[in-house]
């Protein structure tokens, strides 16, 4: 990445002028905003196939920038080759139904069909990806979170809410990592965190608003060029007959995850954010 010119993100989209404002005022704005270059295929020139330019542009983006509404069968491929090629992927949509449900644990956007609201929504995604840019190209390890299994149990007095958080954490040198002593994760106190059917020890902090919880990482070091998960499971309940809050069909949350590392050659600190929807699927 080139410190003068910025991170380079690569916008895959319908070629439709219905979404001509929606680029040039929503998402090439944002990310002129966020010193972020971003381009589509049809802006550059090039001599081979178009398929061929998508694809190695794919590679060589920093970040990939997908517009979803419409469900557009090109674009959701060039999603799902781009997620296979561990890039860092930020959609968005006027409308909830179109990212796939095995998409929806990864960062995206539902606005409401202007540029100036996609514009200021995506602007908290482009700021953290640009920062995911840097920690990949200049730290030993990088964090991926990212959440599945949301589920909501309803009974005749309370709705609990139910999940899965994945950290992926890459060595991305040609060295092993080095050696991995503890993980803490912050989330709000009102969080029950366990990992392998057990209570994670935590602390209360910010005047018991929120919990640091302790993980024992699964591995000491990590390969070179390899990775290892930690998987812990959260649960917390959004309803009750006696708190007096609304009872509703679903609940939608989002916020920032706190991620610390600690190693032998010292702290690493991350944070990720996270929108997690939770619902009562009947079957």
């Amino acid at each position: 990445m080139n410190a003068d010119i910025g991170p380079f993100a690569f916008v895959l989209m319908p070629f439709d002028d219905n979404f001509k404002d929606v680029y040039n005022f929503g998402i090439k704005q944002a990310c002129a905003d966020a010193g972020i270059v971003a381009e589509r295929v049809d802006e550059q020139v090039f001599s081979e196939t178009i398929l061929e330019r998508i694809y190695r542009q794919i590679e060589n983006a920093d970040i990939i920038i997908a517009e979803m509404t419409g469900q557009n069968a090109n674009v959701f491929y060039e999603v799902g080759y781009s997620h296979a090629k561990g890039k860092l992927c930020i959609m968005a949509t006027q409308s909830a139904s179109d990212i796939p449900f095995d998409l929806k644990q990864h960062p995206h956007i539902i606005y409401d069909g202007t540029a100036s609201d996609l514009r200021e929504k995506i602007s908290t995604w482009l700021d953290w990806a640009k920062q995911k840019v840097i920690e990949r190209k200049t730290q030993t390890l990088t964090v991926e979170a990212r959440h599945i299994g949301a589920s909501l149990e309803k009974t005749e007095y309370s709705h609990t809410g139910t999940f899965e958080l994945i950290l992926k954490l890459r060595n991305r040198t040609n060295r092993r990592s080095p050696e991995l002593e503890s993980i803490f994760v912050q989330v709000l106190s009102s969080w029950t965190v366990q990992a392998h059917g057990k209570d994670c020890p935590y602390e209360l902090v910010e005047d018991n608003k929120s919990k640091r919880v302790l993980l024992t990482p699964s591995i000491k070091r990590i390969g070179p060029d390899a990775f290892s998960e930690e998987r812990i499971s959260l649960k917390r309940q959004f309803w009750n007959t006696w708190d007096g809050h609304e009872e509703k069909e679903a609940y939608k949350i989002s916020g920032t995850i706190f991620i610390e590392i600690m190693t032998s050659e010292g702290t690493l600190r991350f944070e990720t954010p996270m929108k997690v929807t939770f619902e009562d699927i009947p079957f």
